[in-house]
């Protein structure tokens, strides 16, 4: 299957998904103009060019939402600033860029290709924090405690400059000690101790959330591997220390974001994570394993048994994750009223945070978007932008076409591994169980990484379990894979 096909599939599923496979001509004609006439730069705006920023991201990333930089303070605390690029300022609310984006309201990343939320123009030029390159941004400033408590933290506007992309495969190798630092570890003076204050500070974050609940899991996703054109393989796209780094630095600096807009008296979006919705499930599943969860959902308790298992089985871990994951449910997008806070039931049981607004992708992400204009509002003294029952019906839509979304990149994968194993009917491979309700029961094999459908013998199967299945039948243009329980 070449590149081509596995496109028009993708077009199709999100045709059929309502979202937007291309931009109107008036879209790209308003990204076009937005360039040309570039970003207004009125307001208090400080100057922040000459500090040691840098990112973190895929290899192939050109939408770089964030860059960060620390510097350490007395008594083993430190200073963490965190800047996000000011989309809004290219994007005009009511605007064609605007509908798509809220049409969409995230960037669909399928095996065939990424769909983006806004024209490249922007979101891979214009309000890309690219190297070298000047941008306006909005800093997220965080004082970390030496315990890794954020103990005060400032919101404002400022002019960055990207000293180094850093990749998360190379800095991961580097602070892993299995590999030399990058180049430009070298070539930019203090960015050296800037990566390595970075994994320090991180550490202190993620054990201060995992003291109150936060789980340690560590799923894989599927990466599609093409050559010359040609797709050739599914291979797992891991989890790793650069990748963790900047997971926990997002996390703090969301929840600032929620925070200053809650002291602000603003609404805001939230995202958030209910209970388990399987939490019965988990018990079993902990159970099988000598390990007894008390019988009412507690993050703490299932993060020790969590660290246990990653501990005694490392190589098993990733599809116990998988699996604990996928009882935990997805999480959804609401509207917090002004002053709201965790205590209205919007806290996120995977990350043990109360408050927790989207804010770090606004290149890819609606809500972050929304989330930018709130706080550019306020810090400006306006009123918000949005009212309590419009961010209600943004978050409403933003829940269903992340969901949507999530469909797309499934089928157009599932499409991809229906072809490569058009020549494997009859082969048997090891499963686990990912999804099991009336609507069927689906596994996951890993080579390649995909999933299927238990079609015979799914009879007692429920997520989490492991299983043999022998391969019925595939179909590239339904993005069927069939199996049958060995």
């Amino acid at each position: 299957m070449d590149s081509t096909h596995l496109h028009q599939i993708a077009v199709e599923a999100m045709r059929s998904r309502g979202l937007l496979p291309a931009f109107s001509p008036q879209a790209l004609r308003e990204a076009e103009a937005a360039r040309q006439t570039g970003p207004e730069r009125n307001g208090d705006i400080r100057d922040l060019r000459q500090l040691t920023w840098f990112s973190i991201d895929n290899d192939d990333t050109r939408d770089l939402d964030q860059l960060s930089v620390a510097e350490p303070l007395a008594a083993g605390a430190a200073r963490l600033l965190v800047a996000v690029a000011d989309v809004d300022c290219m994007v005009r609310p009511g605007g064609a860029v605007d509908d798509h984006a809220g049409t969409n309201t995230t960037s669909v990343y399928t095996a065939a290709g990424i769909f983006p939320m806004l024209p490249e123009v922007l979101s891979t030029n214009l309000t890309s924090l690219h190297e070298s390159q000047e941008r306006l941004a909005v800093v997220v400033d965080m004082q970390v405690a030496a315990d890794g408590t954020v103990s005060g933290s400032d919101i404002y506007r400022a002019l960055v400059l990207n000293r180094a992309k850093l990749t998360y495969d190379a800095v991961s190798a580097w602070l892993d000690g299995a590999a030399p630092a990058p180049p430009q570890v070298a070539s930019v003076p203090g960015l050296e101790a800037q990566v390595r204050l970075h994994d320090a500070l991180a550490g202190k974050l993620r054990q201060w959330r995992q003291s109150r609940g936060a789980l340690n899991v560590n799923t894989i996703a599927a990466r599609p591997v093409f050559k010359k054109g040609q797709l050739i393989d599914l291979r797992p796209d891991e989890k790793n220390r650069a990748k963790d780094l900047i997971a926990d630095l997002m996390i703090a600096t969301n929840g600032a974001t929620a925070r200053f807009l809650v002291d602000k008296g603003f609404p805001s979006i939230r995202r958030f994570l209910q209970s388990p919705r399987r939490w019965d499930r988990i018990v079993a599943l902990a159970a099988s394993h000598s390990v007894e969860l008390p019988a009412l959902s507690d993050a703490l308790a299932l993060d020790g048994f969590l660290s246990a298992r990653r501990a005694a089985d490392p190589a098993g871990f990733a599809d116990l994750s998988l699996a604990v994951v996928k009882m935990l449910g997805s999480g959804e997008y609401a509207a917090a009223p002004s002053g709201g806070n965790g205590a209205n039931g919007l806290g996120h049981f995977g990350l043990a945070v109360n408050d927790y607004a989207h804010s770090t992708a606004p290149n890819r992400r609606f809500p972050d978007l929304i989330t930018q204009r709130l706080l550019k509002a306020a810090l400006a003294g306006e009123a918000s932008p949005y009212s309590a029952e419009q961010l209600t019906e943004i978050a409403r839509h933003c829940t269903l076409q992340e969901d949507n979304a999530s469909k797309v990149e499934r089928q157009v994968l599932k499409a991809a591994g229906a072809w490569l194993l058009q020549g494997r009917i009859g082969d048997v491979f090891n499963a686990i169980v990912t999804g099991a309700a009336p609507k069927g029961t689906f596994v996951r094999i890993s080579s390649p990484l995909l999933e299927g459908r238990v079609m015979r013998g799914f009879e007692g199967l429920d997520v989490g379990d492991t299983t043999r299945v022998k391969l019925l039948a595939v179909d590239t243009e339904k993005s069927f894979i069939d199996f049958e329980r060995v």
